[in-house]
């Protein structure tokens, strides 16, 4: 009951990145007359708040009650966005929506923990999926309320998107917290953990990336990233009506078909790919957008059905999508160091959250420039290297398995329910003695 309310209120927390980012660069730049550069620096500032916050946030998961944190968070978002209503000028436009970015990003590792405390270790995978799912909902509806409500002709237009966000973000706090009455203590929350959440941040980097399986995570985490959602909100759509000449409605079709399509399937393939190791379908998720990006780069060579192209790309960047989002989050956790798995979410998110905002910026290069080939092949190139980290992930965790074999000593005993992730044909992580392990005290076996 506890993982299906943490769903549902992730799902209504997510209503006003959809009822308020798509529109708050025409808000700002156009309805209240404050310009191009004050638009871009609302939304840069809404990724430096979450670039903030998500190292941050997941520290405090480790260190406290992850229900406080995500409640805390998204109250702090709350009246970030509502602030934004009250706004009459650029500076308090810009500060409020530092804080919504704050906010919103803050909460999102200290959900990914609950999952690991309140989910079994076998139910860890469809459950990240159907919070990924429930989250697009979210968005898709917070978008599709807000673009029927909002007014960008007036200034106070998009006053019942930022209040639709605050609402969502407090309904969603309430949630959360009622979930986790009488939840308790997680096994692993106890003072080794804490030892190891008090670890300089320096010191976590070191114990996180001390793993060769985790920085080959990393790698995968910057590599997708790139590959796809950070050209989702900008650069796809600036290449579809520059390049492609399609019409504006075009693309609210294919983000559309993209969140239906991960909605049909999301249940379908975490079936299918149930008995599947991590690195294999992060491997899958890497061939699968390069497919797209291909099918793409044929829509210029054909005009007519250009548009048909490019929604259908959308729809297959939705399939990968369904294989991605309950795949990374757990194989990440299960890898991280122990007391650290709060801290190693949060600063993959963070990571994340650069390359998103550096996405657009590349787009915006190239595609100025009119290097529209480039733009592609750029893509193309990104998603071929994510194939290859993931494989490269699987030759990680093959070694730390033979050498968990080899040397028998060097971990303790299963325990997979305290972060663990089985993943069938690569082994399950042990836990070893110290609050926060080197590689080789944080081994792999079968």
């Amino acid at each position: 009951m506890r993982a299906k309310l943490l769903i549902l209120a992730s799902s209504i927390g997510m209503l006003g990145w959809g009822a308020v980012l798509p529109y708050q660069y025409a808000y700002v730049a156009d309805t209240r007359g404050w310009g191009s550069l004050a638009a871009a620096a609302a939304a840069s500032l809404f990724s430096v708040g979450a670039l903030v916050a998500a190292p941050v946030a997941g520290r405090l998961s480790d260190r406290f009650d992850p229900v406080r944190v995500a409640v805390l968070a998204q109250l702090l978002g709350a009246a970030g966005v509502a602030s934004l209503a009250l706004s009459d000028s650029p500076a308090t436009f810009l500060a409020g929506m530092f804080v919504f970015g704050l906010g919103l990003t803050a909460a999102v590792p200290a959900k990914q923990v609950l999952v690991l405390r309140w989910v079994a270790l076998e139910d860890r995978r469809k459950t990240f999926a159907y919070k990924f799912t429930g989250e697009a909902v979210g968005i898709a509806l917070g978008a599709y309320a807000a673009g029927r409500l909002v007014d960008l002709g007036a200034p106070n237009g998009l006053d019942i998107g930022f209040l639709l966000a605050a609402a969502g973000f407090a309904v969603s706090s309430a949630m959360i917290w009622g979930a986790g009455i009488g939840a308790g203590n997680h096994p692993d929350n106890g003072l080794e953990s804490r030892a190891a959440a008090t670890a300089t941040p320096r010191e976590a980097m070191r114990a996180i990336f001390a793993r060769p399986a985790l920085r080959w995570v990393a790698v995968i985490t910057v590599a997708l990233a790139l590959a796809f959602y950070a050209q989702f909100e900008a650069g796809l759509p600036a290449y579809a009506l520059t390049v492609l000449q399609v019409d504006a409605q075009t693309i609210g079709t294919a983000a559309a078909v993209n969140s239906i399509v991960i909605v049909v399937l999301q249940v379908v393939i975490v079936r299918l790919t149930a008995h599947r190791s991590a690195p294999t379908l992060l491997m899958a998720v890497g061939g699968i957008w390069t497919l797209a990006w291909v099918i793409l780069s044929t829509a210029q060579l054909q005009p007519g059905i250009a548009s048909a192209l490019f929604v259908m790309t959308f729809g297959i960047f939705a399939v990968g999508e369904t294989m991605y989002a309950p795949i990374l989050n757990p194989l990440t956790a299960a890898l991280a160091p122990r007391g650290m798995v709060g801290q190693t979410l949060g600063l993959f998110a963070a990571l994340q959250t650069v390359f998103f905002a550096v996405g657009p910026m590349v787009a915006g290069v190239l595609l100025g420039a009119g290097l529209d080939n480039g733009f592609l092949v750029l893509h193309i190139a990104i998603s071929l290297f994510a194939v290859y980290a993931a494989w490269r992930l699987r030759g990680a965790m093959r070694r730390e398995r033979s050498r968990a074999e080899l040397e028998p000593g060097e971990g303790a005993e299963l325990e997979p329910g305290e972060g663990a992730e089985l993943e069938p044909g690569e082994g399950a992580e042990l836990r070893a003695g110290p609050a926060a392990p080197t590689a080789e005290d944080h081994p792999l076996r079968v």
